[in-house]
């Protein structure tokens, strides 16, 4: 959810179970009132609030610092997602969530957990060796730091590569919680928007085996065999893995879509 989202989480919270995880973003167009008001909303409403971190956009470690104490007094720090952000420039002195997490600024205001960026289709501004570096050394200096790691990835429309990604992950000796991120049921145009933007895989082979069709965006589409497949093709060597829901189409369809595929998977 962002900021501005906190109606729509009120809408959508008798759809959600107690001690959901609910994301909150860091936009470049909200305040730190804003921030700090939607963490507390998901807190008092029975949820666990994850605030992100957006490195590049912190001007300095007082405004981090700042920001966590605001967060703790809402009893919103224990955890956390730490991320680079869109800036091509850093506005102060982090130029990535790595720099974020080994500033030891993070335990001083209680955090106990930070989740922290995967990719398994890559990244279209960062080469994947570097996705790989960065991705060893932030769980190595959560491990040292005594905070657990979480791995949230970026959302797909294919197993194929998640799958992939997580073989490589545990093949290098890393144990954190991934989860998947997986968009909630939204309009097809608006999923291809997403796509698009954030280079995740969308051809016509990918999203036929998705559910929906290039040559027809009109309608919704949800993520019912991407998550089947999954349950299906994950094994033993895998670890731990879940679901990361991406709101793409509203808080309360996604937590609809969800209770009730939960629902059928278990009747």
């Amino acid at each position: 959810m962002t900021g501005k989202d906190v109606p729509a989480l009120h809408e959508a919270a008798g759809a959600i179970p107690p001690g959901t995880r609910v994301n909150v973003t860091f936009l470049g167009n909200e305040d730190l009132d804003m921030r700090v008001s939607a963490a507390k909303a998901v807190k008092d409403a029975g949820f666990i609030p994850v605030p992100h971190i957006s490195a590049r956009r912190l001007a300095s470690q007082a405004q981090l610092e700042e920001f966590l104490d605001r967060l703790q007094q809402v009893g919103a720090t224990e955890h956390v997602f730490a991320v680079g952000g869109d800036p091509a420039t850093p506005e102060g002195p982090y130029d990535s969530a790595y720099d974020v997490i080994r500033s030891g600024v993070l335990q001083k205001y209680g955090v106990r957990e930070v989740s922290i960026s995967g990719y398994p289709e890559g990244h279209p501004d960062i080469p994947s060796d570097v996705l790989w570096d960065h991705l060893e050394k932030k769980t190595a200096s959560l491990a040292d730091q005594g905070l657990g790691s979480v791995i949230l990835t970026q959302f797909s429309f294919d197993t194929d590569p998640v799958i992939q990604w997580i073989d490589e992950v545990r093949r290098r000796d890393i144990d954190a919680t991934i989860r998947i991120g997986t968009p909630g049921p939204a309009g097809i145009k608006r999923l291809l928007a997403f796509a698009t933007r954030f280079g995740v895989g969308a051809n016509a082979m990918i999203v036929k085996k998705y559910g929906f069709s290039l040559t027809n965006l009109l309608g919704t589409a949800g993520p019912d065999r991407f998550v089947t497949e999954l349950a299906e093709r994950l094994g033993d060597g895998s670890g731990d893995v879940k679901l990361h829901m991406y709101a793409f189409g509203g808080l309360k369809a996604t937590a609809d879509w969800a209770r009730d595929f939960q629902a059928k998977a278990t009747s």
